[in-house]
């Protein structure tokens, strides 16, 4: 039968009440709906959301594969510790997953992740040693890395070309039966921290699913979604935006309130209950629980820095976190005036009036906000650059371009970011004379703090800093991410060596653009660089490191650029500054969880640290 077949059916069987409120509507689709539904799923085709039923099975075989290695290990692990034989063949041990491919709407070549639940009598230290080792064993086992000491410790591999992290708990239970619900509250008792922060992923998206009226409209709406939130650059938990479980949880609450509708009409609700939402009233699936472990949850009543949450969206499980702690007032800025677009184009769609690939057409980020160049711990300086008087909005892209060479023959791994940045302009003033020395200059400070307290801090590590004019772009981007093409200078790049660069005095000023009257628009580039050695992705985890100092390593190194541009709004020049660092590993973005106030709590820098030229950052718009 046919996914929309499906949704068809199942929304006919009225459901039983989901979620903290009545349902807005429980009106069945119509014949118009179901055809709109057909319609998305051929419009996400191209874009390989939907895995092909070979693949699929092949993730099936891995996994049991995988499971069994788990069961034998458990069994060798308790023969070892001299367990009564009538234990032993009943010990159990399972592995289950969470994440995209739980929920059902993982990718073409998405990885998994994983939780391997075991017995009391199986220490965490098994786990990364006798563990580790028998799939070091196994052929099919490649890129086997452990990060023991990570946020949540994880073990990575490739299992037959699938891509695997797995968590580790152990149960304060005898046995671990093939029936485990791992939504029982009382599961948590006795644990450490380490186990519980395992488990939660596995509780969320169990509670997500058991919570949502239709499992198959639910997945076709979040892989919808999904696509649209990746292909406007605003899904990236690390960069403000909102990461899978989240959108999860905001499509699960719009299959809440309209219980009965097949896909289509939920991705048009999607967007007109999140663009009307009060923010920052918390989104919530089920009304929270006291469980009396004395674990923290999410509660502003309790827990005065809760208070500030901008967008709090709650996950379901015990204990309740706030999933998008890392959203700023920009970023929600920029998500909020997405959905009010997102139902504009579906309100056409909804009337025939325009097709599903409007709504998945990538913006182009450059011509939205005409461009400079940065370098960054991306969230820290868009923290910083929000707190300065005359900025209205830093929205950073979260996708990542090559980083320029330097033009030496030494090998180095490079990255760009890029963010946008919206200027107030100021009543009663022709010109407007912005300072930003100390917006970058604190960020690249406490990015060096941090590498130092953490002991990532190499030798190579330096900031340069390079003055780029804005027909010296394409020296910098991919040419495909620049739609509107012009003449380019064939001036090369060059570095400042200055002590001291007033940027408000460089002739160029080539940069207006049309704008809002009221506002002026501008970019930042941000990147990273590293010097040669082995591919990050596939060095081990230092077993010294900090909390903080892991989540530094998901980015290895900063670099920064600023240009500024709006209506009638001329700015002089740009600034980038680049960091050169080798860290050890990179982390993934899962285990990339960045606390800023905690980061500027470190050893005073020693003196010259690094090689850094300290420039002033001073944009003029006239």
């Amino acid at each position: 039968m046919s996914p929309v077949a499906n949704q068809v059916q199942a929304a006919q069987q009225q459901p039983k009440h989901y979620g903290i409120t009545s349902p807005i509507s429980l009106a069945l689709p119509k014949d118009s709906d179901v055809e709109l539904t057909r319609k998305l799923c051929e419009a996400l085709k191209p874009y390989g959301v939907f895995e092909e039923e070979l693949e699929l099975q092949r993730r099936i075989l891995v996994l049991g594969k995988l499971n069994t290695l788990v069961k034998e290990w458990i069994r060798e692990i308790s023969e070892k510790k001299n367990l009564p034989a009538s234990l032993i063949e009943n010990v159990g041990g399972k592995i289950f997953t969470f994440g995209s491919y739980r929920l059902g709407v993982h990718t073409k070549g998405a990885d998994i992740d994983a939780l391997c639940v075991a017995p009391r009598h199986v220490d965490r230290s098994d786990f990364f040693t006798s563990f580790y080792e028998k799939l070091k064993e196994q052929e099919e086992v490649k890129d086997l890395r452990a990060v023991e000491e990570a946020f949540v410790p994880v073990i990575k591999l490739s299992f037959d070309g699938i891509e695997i992290d797995i968590l580790f708990a152990r149960l304060a239970l005898q046995t671990i039966p093939e029936s485990l619900d791992l939504r029982d509250d009382g599961l948590l008792k006795n644990l450490d921290i380490r186990c519980i922060r395992s488990l939660n992923g596995c509780r969320v998206t169990d509670e997500i699913l058991h919570l949502v009226p239709n499992i198959e409209n639910f997945r076709l709406t979040l892989r919808a979604i999904k696509l649209w939130a990746k292909r406007h650059n605003i899904y990236s938990n690390i960069l403000g935006f909102l990461g899978g479980v989240s959108w999860a949880m905001l499509v699960a609450r719009t299959c809440q309130l309209y219980p009965n509708a097949v896909a289509s009409t939920l991705v048009h609700k999607f967007f007109l209950v999140f663009s009307k939402w009060e923010w920052p009233n918390p989104v919530l699936l089920k009304q929270p629980e006291e469980c009396n472990l004395n674990l923290q949850v999410w509660d502003p009543r309790v827990t005065p820095s809760d208070r500030y949450h901008l967008m709090p969206i709650i996950t379901p499980a015990y204990p309740q976190q706030n999933s998008t702690y890392n959203v700023s007032a920009s970023t929600r800025t920029v998500m909020i005036e997405e959905f009010k677009q997102g139902l504009a184009i579906t309100d056409e769609i909804m009337l025939n009036k325009a097709d599903w690939s409007k709504l998945f057409e990538a913006p182009n980020f450059f011509q939205k906000y005409k461009v400079g160049l940065v370098e960054s711990k991306i969230r820290i300086l868009v923290g910083n650059l929000e707190k300065n008087d005359f900025i209205t909005l830093a929205h950073v892209n979260p996708q990542s371009f090559p980083g320029p060479k330097n033009g030496t023959e030494k090998e180095e791994f490079s990255t760009m970011w890029v963010i946008g940045i919206v200027f107030k302009k100021m009543e009663g003033s022709e010109n407007l004379n912005v300072d930003l020395t100390y917006d970058i200059q604190s960020f690249t400070d406490t990015v060096y703090r941090q590498a130092i307290s953490s002991k990532m801090f190499e030798p190579d590590m330096k900031i340069t800093a390079m003055h780029v004019k804005r027909k010296q772009l394409h020296q910098l981007l991919p040419n495909f991410v620049i739609q509107k093409r012009r003449k380019h200078s064939t001036d090369g790049v060059r570095f400042i060596t200055d002590t001291s660069l007033d940027l408000s005095l460089d002739g160029d000023s080539s940069m207006s653009v049309p704008s809002p009257t009221a506002l002026s628009k501008t970019c930042t580039f941000i990147g990273t660089a590293s010097p040669p050695g082995p591919h990050p992705e596939k060095r081990t985890a230092s077993p010294q490191l900090s909390d903080a100092g892991k989540r530094l390593k998901g980015d290895e190194g900063e670099r920064m650029d600023m240009a500024e541009c709006g209506d009638n709004n001329k700015v002089k020049s740009s600034l980038r500054l680049m960091e050169q660092n080798s860290f050890e590993e990179r982390v993934s973005q899962s285990d990339v969880k960045m606390d800023v106030e905690n980061l500027s709590e470190g050893p005073p820098l020693p003196a010259n640290p690094i090689p850094v030229v300290k420039n002033s950052i001073k944009l003029r718009l006239s």
